[in-house]
């Protein structure tokens, strides 16, 4: 069977780390996930082992293996998702290649067995107990929320990576891979984690009729190189506008050259050190790509009740004399970028506010056509210092905004307030 690396991040090489395994027993902590908000979820899927210490210690540093050895905790993730409950989805209707995937390992390589349409409970049942198949779900919070280790047994073999952090899947050579450094058996209400680019062999150990897990893979093309690609074009941009040797045209045949000449290669770094300068002075918000498209493919805000706070503004109307704050911070951005439905050639700047609240959690990054751009506002430049103090302030008066004019802030504020942004505190 071919070891996969996982993807991610910045290729910076480091020494292999030992795996840290923690063993919990039963009063070592709750035996149920915590749903009152995401932060409590996560907290309680890493159980015992705390947020903080999960971010200083172990991502994208070293392995991770919570085993729950106790009886009484191997159902602690089985309230998620249960084979049993393959059913009870089918009859409410998944389709091939859209909602499932069923695929299975010949020769070292993956063969997809999907059907046409629909999927159906029996055809689903006899792929997976007869040829031995994995039943891999796209999305599987439209079903459930998270699956990890529910039931049965996996083995799994994790090798150091050829690549650390690496950004793309690759399958590597045996006589590259070396003897695993971690091997063990994954047992219902275990919990694994590693970081990108390890490399790792998982099977169902013989006898046993199946294993239910899943793999929850996080921030892609989250690094700093994918950053620095987002950042440079708008600076190069901005910079070309003011520096007339950037808008002088290359070398003749430059582009005809096997090698880039010294020449141009000087000119290059000396064009790299002017914008390193102008980035270093710069205030404007950077990167306005990544925070589209961070907030496009992010769920909406979890929110407990019938929702209408995501898309209905509620409390009070607010006015000049009126106190306001934003709501689901950690769903809105907020950045500059040239105007994208200018009137004229000359392209003026906008500032630009993107939020998940409307994004629609049954179709979450199913590339549906009303998911190619975000909701959200825009407004002219001379906003963005009133931005910033609602942003930067937990609450502020509206009549405290920078704007030369009441109406200019009140209207903004019914502007934040209508998209439910903000709200009168």
């Amino acid at each position: 069977m071919p070891k996969k690396a996982k993807p991610a991040g910045n290729g910076k090489e480091e020494r292999p780390v030992p795996c840290k395994q923690v063993k919990v027993e039963a009063d070592a902590g709750p035996s149920a996930l915590n749903f009152d908000s995401p932060s409590g979820l996560f907290e309680s899927l890493i159980s015992p082992i705390k947020t903080e210490t999960f971010f200083k210690e172990f991502w994208e540093q070293k392995p991770l293996l919570i085993q729950r050895d106790d009886p009484a905790l191997a159902t602690y993730y089985q309230s998620l998702f249960r084979l049993t409950d393959l059913k009870s989805l089918c009859s409410r209707g998944v389709y091939y290649g859209r909602d499932i995937n069923v695929c299975r390992c010949v020769n070292g390589k993956k063969k997809v067995l999907n059907k046409d349409g629909k999927a159906h409970f029996l055809q689903l049942r006899k792929d997976f107990d007869q040829k031995r198949a994995t039943i891999q779900f796209h999305q599987p919070q439209r079903f459930k929320v998270f699956i990890l280790q529910l039931e049965g047994e996996k083995h799994w073999r994790l090798y150091h990576p050829t690549v650390p952090l690496a950004r793309e899947y690759s399958l590597e050579a045996e006589d590259k891979i070396g003897r695993p450094a971690h091997e063990f058996t994954l047992k219902p209400g275990d919990l694994l984690y590693f970081p990108r680019g390890t490399i790792h062999q998982a099977d169902t150990p013989p006898g046993l009729a199946h294993s239910a897990h899943v793999t929850i893979s996080t921030y892609q093309n989250s690094s700093w190189g994918d950053f620095l690609l987002d950042t440079i074009s708008g600076l190069v941009f901005d910079t070309a506008k003011e520096d007339v040797e950037l808008r002088a045209g290359i070398p003749r045949q430059l582009l005809l050259q096997v090698e880039t000449t010294a020449v141009a290669k000087r000119q290059l770094s000396g064009f790299l050190r002017t914008l390193a300068d102008r980035l270093e002075g710069t205030k404007e918000l950077l990167s306005s790509d990544m925070k589209k498209d961070f907030v496009m493919h992010r769920l909406p805000p979890y929110y407990v009740g019938d929702g209408t706070a995501l898309s209905t503004p509620g409390g009070k109307l607010p006015r000049l004399d009126s106190i306001v704050g934003l709501q689901f911070k950690d769903h809105i951005v907020l950045t500059v970028g040239p105007d994208q439905n200018p009137s004229d050639e000359a392209q003026e700047k906008m500032v630009y506010i993107y939020h998940s609240l409307k994004n629609r959690r049954d179709t979450h990054m199913m590339g549906n056509e009303e998911e190619t751009e975000p909701h959200g506002l825009r407004f002219p430049l001379s906003h963005l210092d009133a931005l910033k103090q609602i942003w930067n302030s937990s609450a502020i008066s509206v009549k405290d905004l920078k704007l030369p004019t009441d109406e200019e802030k009140e209207s903004l504020v019914l502007s934040l307030w209508t998209e439910c942004l903000i709200q009168v505190v």
